[in-house]
């Protein structure tokens, strides 16, 4: 299962990377990962015209996207979509930070998962 790494590089910017995430185990209804240990889940509603400007990630988290479309924008200037089931690792706590914004003229629903 893939996921979308945003995080800071040496030069301080943020980038993005797709990050494999293993599913080793088999079980009768398919295959699962490893434990990820967290700390609980956070629901999120976003306005249609949400745009956050440059942020950092809070603590290192899960988002995974519910409903809606945002774009992520890195300091290098690289953009991407993310849609319904899809999945981004915040992981850029330092640095110059990222911009989140909304697409598509509706709300966006998201669940964030911080990790240990």
């Amino acid at each position: 299962m893939k996921v979308l790494r945003v995080y800071t590089g040496e030069d301080d910017r943020s980038h993005l990377e797709e990050v494999e995430i293993p599913l080793p185990i088999a079980q009768p209804f398919g295959q699962v990962s490893e434990l990820h240990k967290g700390e609980g889940v956070i629901f999120r509603e976003s306005p249609a015209d949400y745009d956050s400007g440059f942020h950092n990630a809070p603590r290192r988290q899960y988002v995974v996207i519910l409903a809606g479309t945002m774009e992520v924008e890195t300091g290098d200037g690289t953009k991407r979509r993310l849609g319904p089931g899809e999945i981004l690792l915040g992981d850029d706590m330092t640095g110059e930070g990222h911009i989140t914004r909304a697409l598509g003229g509706t709300p966006g629903r998201s669940l964030f998962i911080p990790l240990d």
